[in-house]
């Protein structure tokens, strides 16, 4: 039986289809966290939709093999995959943290910091994954096997979208007024909380977490900027792992892990850059909420114990997709999350 992590993205031929007879829908999942083998086993059931799309939205898992075997089934299935990095794919984890020396092999190879991320996008490439390092491209695509097609012609131009993947970290500013940003870490092992990325998540060459963070997000400003003033009509699905506004996390179970989910730098992009919707991971909560005219996803699939009800009711990683566009009708009151345990 062959390895999956050894499958290379020559062996992988996209089901596509001759033409779009219906319209292009477009998923999104988060937090696929395939160290755990019931996530693995739960990545082989993704069924073919060869016109759709699928965003993953970051913390596939800790190594370059999950990323390939994430994108080794996803690009069989979907027309077109986009990535977004997590915190979890930038770890080094302790066993390669020593330069290199006594690093696994296929797994990274002691890589910290910015050498990480750049591994993940090489990988990526591989399997025609599009990352932050790519241009935004339209979504639906034109149908190019038919260029001239009447009902293709016809597409209302406000139903396409430009599709903007974003790395952005987090810099301990999602934390209340009274703690310090010295004091953020502590303030959150008051109560017993401490993220990982305190030990595995290494920010080099950039001096701190807060400096890439401010590194990220005004090179991710710039870039959001000049697309939306090149488009002024043009409306954009933003999409990271993590969110982009304080006010939509709230882990309830461990209320300070805030620290570590953004940055308030991000908390007016989704009408700066006139987002349509505004795609997220990381808190491991599932939600749908609007702000204005955007609506704001969360999207984790989440550990398994995190998805065992939806399991026990049996249903499969396909009912945890989320659909983005076209998605649902904005509801009558805005001002309510919508809680999703599925779909």
């Amino acid at each position: 039986m062959s390895d999956p992590l050894l499958a290379t993205a020559e062996a992988t031929e996209h089901p596509f289809s001759a033409s779009v007879r219906t319209p292009a829908k477009l998923y999104a999942i988060s937090d696929l966290h395939l160290s755990f083998k019931t996530n693995r086993a739960a990545l082989e059931e993704l069924a073919p939709r060869p016109d759709d799309g699928l965003i993953i939205c970051g913390d596939v898992g800790e190594t370059p093999g999950h990323l390939r075997l994430a994108f080794s089934k996803a690009t069989s299935c979907f027309k077109q995959v986009w990535w977004v990095p997590g915190n979890h794919e930038l770890y080094t984890l302790p066993s390669e943290d020593r330069g290199g020396e006594g690093a696994v092999e296929g797994h990274g190879g002691g890589l910290r910091g910015v050498a990480k991320y750049d591994e993940c996008v090489r990988v990526c490439r591989e399997w025609g994954v599009l990352t932050p390092e790519d241009e935004y491209i339209t979504w639906p695509p034109p149908n190019p096997s038919s260029p001239g097609d009447a009902e293709e012609a016809a597409r209302p131009e406000a139903e396409s979208v430009l599709i903007a993947p974003i790395f952005t970290l987090y810099d301990y500013s999602f934390r209340p007024a009274n703690v310090t940003l010295e004091g953020a870490v502590e303030w959150a092992k008051e109560e017993g909380i401490e993220a990982s990325d305190e030990v595995m998540l290494h920010p080099d060459p950039y001096p701190t977490r807060q400096d890439w963070c401010a590194a990220l997000v005004a090179r991710t400003f710039d870039k959001l900027d000049a697309v939306t003033t090149a488009n002024p009509d043009k409306k954009l699905v933003i999409v990271g792992h993590w969110p982009l506004r304080q006010d939509l996390v709230k882990i309830l179970q461990v209320p300070r892990f805030c620290i570590w989910c953004g940055t308030t730098k991000t908390e007016d992009w989704h009408e700066r850059f006139n987002a349509k919707v505004v795609v997220t991971g990381h808190l491991h909560v599932r939600r749908t909420d609007w702000r204005g005219e955007t609506r704001f996803e969360e999207v984790s699939l989440g550990y398994p114990r995190q998805w065992k009800e939806a399991m026990e009711q049996g249903l499969d990683v396909n009912d945890m997709l989320r659909e983005i566009l076209p998605g649902p009708e904005p509801p009558a009151d805005k001002d309510k999350t919508i809680w999703r345990r599925f779909g």
